[in-house]
């Protein structure tokens, strides 16, 4: 976990692979955990910390999470994510498409998705059918590899595992995500899928916030954004 910003209402933080936001059925201490005993000891607080969850990341995505140290900021900051005023930016590394090259110019995607609770996975389809969702994304070229490429994906909707399985439909797999179609999995049970950015206006004070996550420690993420600032 590393902190990118702080002030006394709100608190946003780089989430590694690997870790939970909230506790689920493993019982694995959680990213919330890890905050709250970072505010205890900072701030010297006895008893409880109040943090609150406004959005949560999938485990082995890693990148940008956006806590509320006060209800106030809380109840603000969910009705922003709910009603889509959080601009979060991902970056993800995925397979070439030699038969199709990714264009440079942003490309929209529109699938109905549904959701298959007991596998865990969501599904892309090209109409509506029955429970379906509309999921729309927009990505674009930041840089090409030998192997792999790297996308910029802005949401415009919020579904589960959206970006997975959109581009996974497109055929564009996330490298490591082995759920969504990839060969094989990423040494550290990661998948190369990034919360880049997020901006905001602060939930109390109003200012605008603009923060960005470090890469990963993976020398693919490092060599794809060179090419990427060369380009």
């Amino acid at each position: 976990m590393q902190v990118v910003y702080e002030d006394n209402h709100i608190i946003i933080v780089a989430k590694r692979s690997g870790e939970i936001v909230q506790g689920d059925k493993t019982g694995d201490t959680t990213l919330g955990d890890a905050v709250k005993d970072y505010l205890k000891e900072k701030y010297h607080k006895p008893g409880n910390v109040f943090l609150g969850v406004a959005h949560r990341l999938d485990r082995p995505v890693s990148g940008l999470v956006v806590f509320a140290r006060t209800s106030k900021a809380l109840t603000r900051l969910c009705r922003m994510f709910a009603e889509g005023k959080v601009h979060k930016t991902y970056w993800a590394i995925t397979a070439l498409t030699p038969d199709k090259p990714c264009p440079a110019e942003p490309v929209l995607l529109t699938h109905w998705l549904t959701r298959n609770e007991k596998q865990n996975k969501a599904y892309a389809h090209d109409r509506e059918v029955p429970g379906a969702k509309k999921a729309e994304l927009c990505y674009r070229l930041l840089a090409r590899g030998y192997r792999y490429q790297l996308l910029e994906v802005q949401l415009m909707t919020g579904r589960h595992h959206q970006i997975r399985c959109q581009l996974a439909a497109a055929g564009m797999p996330i490298r490591g995500d082995l759920k969504y179609g990839a060969p094989r999995s990423n040494p550290d049970g990661s998948i190369s899928l990034l919360a880049r950015r997020v901006e905001l206006v602060h939930p109390v004070s109003g200012k605008d916030i603009v923060v960005e996550a470090p890469l990963p420690d993976d020398p693919l993420w490092r060599a794809l954004d060179e090419l990427r600032v060369k380009n």
